[in-house]
């Protein structure tokens, strides 16, 4: 681990990011054009006091996880990110590892789009980063751990999520679901991230076995999905998505469909996250 060298990049990337980059208000009284500590070990999930003794070269060896969200709090390019681990005295993780670390600019148009719902997700489906009103709209998903990371395990494994839709709406997304996971294992052929999710899949719901049987393939661009929302109803929101280059992470922004699901969802961000629940299905 390279203490000095990790404690002067952590410093200088801090110092680099203007505030609004990241949501945050400069204000009047700032002094500087960088975040603050405080505002670092907010964004990353971790105590002022371990950011400081980080940049100050005090700190034990940081772990993987703790890694990974320093690199999101800090919009760090896949270079960067990469020598972050380096100095850490970690191997940078592998193609599965970094598809889980949202790519900074994705993450950078989650700030842009401002009060449109939008998320970064993995091909896989894990939802690695979302915007403020993505998060009022349908809960805080980047903290989930196991196969519960993965939006289809949770559609095919969790019956308030069955129980959200319509049987029709259900078996439509959940045909959409399986479709595009049909074409991310053709393109991943052999990789034991997939396939091992697609067997648990397999044992874990006869509709998955039922519907992965068929066959079918298609990239999900564009679609639509109701929310019922505890505090202002049932919201229908048009979904586009974009994917990078290599398909490794999608954007997926949702707009309402409609006037009155305009008028909910400006209600939602006026009402902000009091008494808001961790997670509501989607």
């Amino acid at each position: 681990m390279q203490r000095e060298q990790l404690a002067d990049f952590l410093r200088r990337r801090r110092e680099a990011i203007r505030p609004a980059e990241v949501g945050i208000a400069a204000g009047p009284r700032r002094r500087t054009a960088g975040l603050r500590r405080e505002e670092v070990a907010m964004l990353a999930g971790m105590s002022v006091d371990y950011v400081v003794r980080l940049e100050q070269g005090r700190s034990s060896q940081p772990s993987v996880q703790l890694l990974g969200a320093l690199a999101r709090a800090l919009r760090l390019t896949d270079d960067e990110r990469s020598h972050l681990f380096h100095l850490a005295g970690h191997q940078p993780p592998p193609a599965e590892g970094i598809a889980s670390l949202a790519r900074a600019g994705l993450v950078r148009l989650l700030d842009l789009v401002g009060d449109t719902p939008a998320m970064v997700l993995s091909d896989l489906g894990e939802i690695l980063a979302q915007n403020r009103m993505s998060i009022l709209l349908s809960g805080d998903h980047t903290g989930l751990t196991g196969d519960r990371r993965y939006v289809a395990y949770r559609y095919f494994t969790e019956p308030a999520i069955r129980d959200l839709h319509g049987p029709e709406e259900w078996q439509r997304h959940a045909r959409q679901q399986v479709a595009d996971l049909r074409a991310v294992a053709g393109r991943r052929a052999g990789d034991p991230a997939v396939t091992g999710l697609i067997e648990r899949l397999q044992a874990a719901s006869d509709d998955f076995r039922r519907l992965w049987a068929e066959h079918e393939v298609a990239v999900r661009r564009a679609d639509r999905k109701t929310f019922r929302h505890p505090r202002v109803g049932r919201i229908t929101m048009d979904c586009e998505t974009l994917v990078t280059p290599d398909l490794g992470q999608q954007l997926l922004v949702l707009t309402p469909a409609d006037a009155e699901a305009r008028e909910r969802l400006e209600l939602l961000r006026v009402l902000g996250v009091e008494e808001f629940p961790a997670s509501v299905p989607h």
